[in-house]
Order: structure tokens, then C-alpha cells, then sequence
């Protein structure tokens, strides 16, 4: 079981990715600098190509349970497109709030595209660490980054 490790750019922040024997096991958001690989398809997403993650396996989905499912509808959700909390609630049998909730414990973001759901009054909703990669995200695809001062990013 080799684990790997590795960090790629996604503007002043920095994505941090850890891999074990093909399975990404944790997504997160720093800073610093580039080091180690980092799965190509996740670096192509962090230069703004608009590719699907779906090709690279997540530990989150692997793990049983109602979190799994609320992952499995979140990944129905297309590059380029948004769902609503309520909407996943409805189709999982579960509240928004306990959707909220799921999407916060989700240890590999992109690859669970969380940062597309929004809530039903079309606010972004909570992004972890910060709503303003969750916004950079969304605009990026989009197509149409914006430049995001105060949460660490300036693109």
C-alpha cells in the first residue's frame, strides 16, 4: 500500500491531494507551494480545463451510508452546473441541512463536486476552509474566473 502525496496550483492556493494504491483518500485547500504528483486530471481541473474528476476513484465513496449516497447524487451534478441542497435531500430521502452537513465531512472535494451545490435561494452556501474557493470554482466553470481578494486567492 504506497501512499503518495502531492500539490498542485490552483491560483495563490494551493490543492493538496493524498493518494493511496489509485484511491484518493483527501482533497484539501492550502497554501504554499507545488511538490510532488498530483493525479492528472486534478491538475488539468486546477488550469481551469473543464474535465470531469469521475475517472479517479474516492475513498468517500467507497466508505457505507447515507454520506455515500448524498456523494454518489452530488457526483449526478455536470462540470459547469449547480444543484440545490434540497434537491439531493429530495432524491436521498434525507433533510438539506443533513445534506449540508455530509457535503462538509466530504474528504475529497472536486472529486464530490460539493462546491456545485448551492442553496435553493441561489446563495453559494459553506465551503471549507473558505466560500471563496467555492465562488472562484463555480466562475471558473463557468467560465469566468474573477479575481477573489481577502480569502487567500487572487486569480
Amino acid at each position: 500500500m504506497a501512499v503518495t502525496e502531492g500539490a498542485c496550483r490552483l491560483g495563490r492556493w494551493i490543492v493538496r491531494v493524498t493518494c493511496e494504491d489509485g484511491v484518493v483518500l483527501r482533497v484539501e485547500f492550502t497554501e504554499g507551494e507545488p511538490w510532488g504528483h498530483v493525479p492528472a486530471p486534478i491538475a488539468a481541473y486546477c488550469r481551469g480545463e473543464p474535465v470531469e474528476l469521475e475517472e479517479l476513484r474516492s475513498v468517500a465513496l467507497e466508505r457505507p451510508g447515507r454520506s455515500a449516497e448524498i456523494y454518489r447524487e452530488c457526483l449526478a451534478t455536470r462540470y459547469g452546473t449547480t444543484t440545490t441542497y434540497r434537491a439531493i435531500a429530495r432524491t436521498v430521502g434525507t433533510s438539506a441541512r443533513a445534506v449540508g452537513q455530509a457535503l462538509r465531512r466530504n474528504p475529497t472535494p472536486l472529486l464530490i463536486p460539493c462546491h456545485r451545490v448551492i442553496a435553493s435561494d441561489g446563495s453559494p452556501g459553506g465551503f471549507s476552509p473558505s466560500p471563496a474557493i467555492k465562488q472562484y470554482l463555480l466562475s471558473m466553470e463557468r467560465g469566468c474566473p474573477q479575481r477573489l481578494n481577502g480569502h487567500g486567492l487572487n486569480l
